[in-house]
């Protein structure tokens, strides 16, 4: 058992494709996706250019202080700029900027699209519009307090943190991460496809000469899910430090409380792999095919590409996350780092362990049913 080990982990480790579509790849497109979005501050927020119109009024000093302590604001959210109607509308046109106030009476806001740097604007307005008749009686009563009221209206600093239940802080971008962990766990069907392609004697050199040797099948079978098993589990190590020592991700559980479900998602990802491969007599781009299909589909359901798309199937079909493996190795990572939920954590192992056992129970029926006339 031993020597079958051994010869089959030396084989392996040698195949280049082996080692970039479980290693490599995955820890590329972490590091793509790091750049690219795990960076970023829901904080930072691009300061919104408008331009303000006078009509010179009697309002227009109220207005026009309101919109300056706005824009002074800690938490500033527009840069005013001071145009004729003209220069405005010619400004807006080009896209400089987006929106223009009227000052007057009744101030009135012109913008030339729709989205957030709008709403924003709108919401401002509607914040003067509403406090308008109390800014006036502090003018007339309390005029030295003046400031002070405009500053307490205009500002929109931060007044909620979002937490979790188990009082963590949340960051939206940690959950493409987590998908990534599935996505990377499900790649080990490539090593799981070498190890099935060796087993079967209408498949590969190798495995017609396995086939003739008096070695039960089943103790093939386990050598080389051992030694696939092994491959992946050590890319997956590798690529968790990588996430949580080197990009320091959000990823707050120590890093051996995470082990367990990286353990049953490399076994996944691997016996899904010898699963497909045994299936049918279809030929090697075909069934490497198939696994890129299920990888990436089960990867996009889980929310790789985007988070609200694991949260509509959740909603609308929740026993498709509860079918799929990548979905559930991110729900487990996600219950350790962000949900204080071990019920739940457990109940992902749970199904995610019924599936290998399902998975290699299936490859051991297919390949030792399989009979040759001649190899």
């Amino acid at each position: 058992m031993w020597n079958l080990i051994k010869y089959s982990f030396l084989a392996k480790i040698r195949d280049f494709s082996l080692v970039f579509w479980p290693l490599v790849f995955p820890l590329a497109l972490t590091t793509a996706m790091y750049f690219s979005i795990g960076q970023m501050d829901e904080s930072d927020f691009e300061i919104i250019p408008v331009a303000v119109v006078s009509h010179n009024t009697e309002d227009e000093e109220l207005f026009q202080k309101y919109l300056t302590t706005v824009e002074e604001n800690d938490n500033a959210l527009i840069d005013v700029r001071s145009m004729t109607e003209e220069e405005a509308a010619a400004a807006l046109k080009k896209g400089d900027i987006d929106g223009i106030f009227y000052d007057g009476e009744e101030p009135s806001l012109t913008v030339g699209g729709s989205g957030l740097p709008q709403s924003i604007l709108q919401m401002i307005l509607e914040s003067y519009t509403e406090g308008k008749q109390t800014l006036e009686d502090v003018a007339a009563l309390h005029p030295e307090r003046m400031e002070a009221a405009v500053s307490q209206m205009s500002d929109y600093g931060p007044v909620t943190e979002e937490v979790s239940l188990g009082g963590r802080t949340t960051n939206t971008t940690a959950q493409f991460f987590y998908a990534m962990i599935g996505m990377a766990c499900l790649y080990g069907c490539f090593i799981g496809y070498r190890s099935a392609m060796d087993l079967q004697a209408n498949l590969s050199a190798l495995a017609a000469r396995r086939c003739a040797s008096p070695v039960h099948r089943m103790g093939w079978i386990l050598s080389e899910t051992t030694v696939s098993f092994s491959l992946h589990f050590i890319n997956m190590l590798i690529l968790l430090a990588y996430m949580k020592y080197i990009l320091r991700l959000e990823l707050t559980s120590a890093y051996v409380e995470m082990l367990p479900a990286v353990i049953i998602g490399s076994m996944i990802g691997v016996t899904m792999g010898m699963f497909i491969t045994s299936i049918g007599k279809m030929g090697e781009g075909v069934k490497i095919g198939i696994m890129i299909g299920v990888s990436m589909v089960m990867s996009f359901l889980a929310g790789l590409m985007n988070a609200d798309v694991k949260n509509a199937v959740d909603r609308n079909v929740p026993l498709l996350n509860r079918i799929n493996p990548a979905a559930l190795i991110s729900d487990a990572l996600y219950c350790l780092n962000v949900y204080d939920a071990p019920e739940r954590y457990m109940q992902d192992i749970v199904i995610l362990s019924v599936m290998c056992v399902l998975l290699l129970t299936g490859t051991f029926l297919i390949v030792r049913r399989e009979r040759y006339g001649s190899i």
